[in-house]
């Protein structure tokens, strides 16, 4: 049987498809098991800078499988079914390596979550994003409303989810939710993009991730201590005096992540 997740480490980018194209790729416990390992597999190879997450077939992602959630038994089973599901979203957030979801077709329910979890989108310009829970009686889950609120002002969000209408590709790059569209192949796009974050030292990849991803929860204060702490170990590393003598000799940096 084939693997519902395809990987390839190709010229430093670590790549995810979801391979359920004709569910397309709507989410299974055994699809989210298999994203979560490959990812954090990606994220602890030596070669990899960046990782892209893409979709195989019609769609980037349908959501979570109707056939799935029909089948559970009782609010128990259906709170574990979530639970796992949701695992997939802390997954994208807490990796090392920055994130880009090279969304084509449909981003619809979870699909949308699993993509504003990313760190980038990089869209096809008729990809839809669609959060229509409220059409079927839900709210929108794996972390839809903190992810989307994050990115847009309140009333906005809340206007897209409660109209549950299907958002464009044009209309949510205007409003700073997409870095970039593609008029052709957007996975090639997502390549071209990819490179802009991947220069620099791996360690402060990480640790400018970390802190970003947790700015909003922090006071000022906070903030300073944090950005305190995270420089003074970065001072002593490796990379650090590379950098600097690289500076100094006018030639490119040779960082290896020490």
């Amino acid at each position: 049987m084939e693997s519902v997740v395809k990987t390839k480490v190709s010229k430093q980018i670590g790549y995810m498809q979801l391979n359920r194209p004709d569910k397309r790729n709507a989410l299974s416990a055994e699809l989210v098991e298999q994203s979560i390992h490959a990812l954090q597999e990606l994220d602890l190879h030596p070669e990899v800078k960046a990782i892209i997450i893409t979709g195989e077939g019609p769609a980037f992602c349908a959501g979570g499988d109707i056939a799935d959630i029909r089948g559970l038994n009782g609010a128990g089973d259906i709170a574990a079914w979530m639970k796992n599901a949701a695992r997939f979203t802390k997954a994208i957030v807490d990796l090392n390596k920055y994130v880009i979801a090279a969304v084509h077709g449909y981003a619809a329910g979870a699909g949308f979550s699993l993509a504003l979890a990313s760190d980038f989108i990089v869209a096809d310009r008729t990809a839809k994003f669609i959060s229509s829970f409220t059409n079927i009686g839900l709210i929108p889950d794996l972390g839809l409303t903190k992810l989307l609120t994050e990115r847009v002002p309140l009333p906005l969000a809340k206007e897209w989810i409660a109209s549950g209408r299907a958002l464009s590709a044009e209309e949510l790059h205007s409003k700073g939710l997409i870095n970039r569209l593609s008029d052709d192949d957007v996975v090639k796009e997502a390549e071209e993009f990819s490179q802009c974050i991947m220069e620099g030292s791996p360690l402060s990849r990480m640790y400018e991730k970390k802190l970003l991803n947790s700015a909003e929860d922090l006071s000022v204060d906070s903030a300073l201590l944090q950005e305190t702490i995270t420089q003074s170990l970065l001072l002593n590393t490796e990379d650090h005096l590379e950098g600097v003598a690289a500076f100094l000799d006018k030639r490119n940096p040779a960082f290896k992540g020490n």
